[in-house]
């Protein structure tokens, strides 16, 4: 006999709140992939992808999950082809535009991280109006990850440093410290992602969040992401439940 939804819910919230777990990072990974075992076109798997995002949104928010980071286009995706490209960006902008009254609505606090800077001044305005229209939103806190790379992320914050130090606002004699260099770091004032799922079954980080998962769990799912949702998202919380954590200690 199939557990009642809400004490199935419950059990996953213990687990969330018995492990520690507050941040879950997501390589939403297999959207063409889905779609081209259907015989469709890329837009499709995409789309489908989207609805995938709603449907985790609410399961992580449901679960008390604190904090849920999503690679949404990384700085690598500007090499696949204009076409797919431009109807990305058009799929970002679209979404955000429709959805963020219903986040706000969830209070849910949005927070986009990468460089914008080659974004379209449109986008950018949806995606800056998304994140001051959620500030004060105290629930789940929704990280969007747009035009990231963690290289480039990490580069960007040993130039800002160094500027500071030139600057005077860093003490030359300050010790750079861990804490320090997070701080310059997109994800600043966020916790590390206790635990990372990629989805359609591919074993590498892709250049997301490569600071911030230094000890963070890995969870690897042949799902790919259009399939992914709230029973999927349970069956990785639980697996993390079983995992044992020791930083390098023993």
């Amino acid at each position: 006999m199939a557990l009642n939804i809400t004490y199935r819910t419950d059990l996953v919230k213990e687990a969330v709140v018995g492990t520690g777990l507050e941040h879950v990072a997501i390589i939403m990974d297999g959207n063409r992939r889905w779609a081209s075992k259907k015989n469709l076109s890329s837009m499709f798997g995409h789309r489908e992808g989207i609805k995938s995002l709603k449907k985790t949104i609410k399961a992580a928010d449901k679960f008390g999950i604190k904090y849920l980071t999503v690679y949404a286009f990384s700085t690598e995706n500007w090499g696949r082809k204009y076409e797919e490209v431009k109807f990305l960006m058009n799929l970002l902008k679209e979404t955000v535009q429709n959805e963020i009254q219903e986040l706000h609505k969830n209070n849910v606090k949005v927070r986009i991280i990468g460089d914008l800077k080659p974004l379209s001044e449109d986008l950018k305005m949806v995606l800056l109006k998304a994140e001051e229209l959620t500030a004060e939103n105290s629930g789940l806190n929704l990280q969007i990850a747009i035009n990231y790379g963690s290289r480039s992320e990490i580069t960007n914050a040993v130039k800002r440093i160094y500027e500071d130090i030139k600057a005077g606002i860093i003490n030359s004699s300050e010790k750079i410290t861990d804490t320090l260099i997070s701080n310059y770091l997109y994800t600043a004032g966020i916790p590390d992602p206790d635990l990372l799922i990629r989805t359609g079954g591919e074993q590498r980080l892709s250049n997301y969040l490569l600071w911030q998962t230094a000890y963070t769990e890995i969870c690897v799912t042949e799902t790919f992401w259009p399939d992914f949702d709230e029973v999927a998202l349970e069956k990785a919380i639980h697996d993390f439940a079983t995992r044992s954590r020791r930083y390098g200690k023993d």
